[in-house]
């Protein structure tokens, strides 16, 4: 199955209009509503990636470091096919394993098997795949009756051990993390320690978004370094680890 999973980007951007402060105002709307004034609503570009390229095959651990607001979310989010190039091409072959934005999906009115299946649809899985691994997934959270009760009667770390258990339940081929998940008590966090190895183990492609050197150094064979959306630096992980901390510590300085 991992064999098979690859990536490419082609000269990736992705930008967003932002009206500014006075024509998002609803003094402004109201104004232009009563004066009949059409007047064009005043905004500027953010450029979150600026013509990225690059080539991700079977066997890559990838990290993606770079500062905060360099592009590395964003940059998931492509990968996962949430965000669309402005420009640029991306193909992509073999199933994604998005292990980012989890909550997304989940309805506090409806009770945890309920969001077991809303979640699940979401992540792009099947009905039938979630049918059959749902009893998987119960046993996992170990919350037992609490599943069949609406998610807003859950604590925050009962609401964590249901987020990971759905996240992981299916398989891709391709595993896109934003910093690594660590979840629930110290038993639980051992058991999501060691299924998220698991995938990851089993994984052809994994690319990691991370602010954790040793992390990334004992997960990670190749790294690129992104700064104002643009790559400007690409190799081994050694090597552009060593390149993101000299050019931090340069900032700091």
């Amino acid at each position: 199955m991992t064999n098979t999973a690859h990536i490419a980007l082609r000269d990736v951007s992705v930008t967003f209009p932002v009206l500014s402060f006075h024509d998002r105002s609803l003094r402004s709307r109201f104004v232009s509503a009563v004066t009949l004034r059409r007047k064009p609503a005043a905004s500027h570009i953010i450029t979150a990636l600026n013509e990225v390229s690059l080539d991700i095959r079977a066997g890559d651990r990838l990290a993606i470091i770079g500062a905060n607001g360099a592009g590395k979310t964003t940059l998931l989010r492509v990968l996962a096919g949430i965000y669309h190039p402005t420009a640029g091409r991306i193909d992509v072959s073999g199933r994604c394993l998005s292990l980012f934005d989890l909550q997304a999906g989940f309805d506090e009115e409806a009770t945890g098997y309920e969001n077991i299946m809303r979640r699940g649809l979401v992540i792009g899985a099947r009905r039938a795949e979630i049918d059959a691994r749902r009893a998987e997934i119960a046993e996992f959270t170990e919350l037992g009756d609490r599943l069949d009760l609406p998610l807003r009667t859950y604590s925050s770390g009962m609401m964590l051990r249901l987020i990971f258990a759905v996240a992981t339940a299916v398989e891709g081929e391709i595993v896109l993390l934003d910093e690594w998940i660590g979840v629930g008590d110290q038993q639980f966090r051992r058991k999501a320690r060691q299924r998220l190895d698991e995938i990851v183990a089993r994984a052809g492609i994994l690319v990691l978004a991370s602010h954790d050197i040793e992390l990334i150094q004992s997960t990670c064979n190749r790294a690129i370094l992104l700064e104002q959306g643009r790559i400007i630096a690409a190799g081994a992980t050694d090597t552009i680890l060593a390149q993101y901390l000299a050019g931090s510590g340069a900032r700091k300085a």
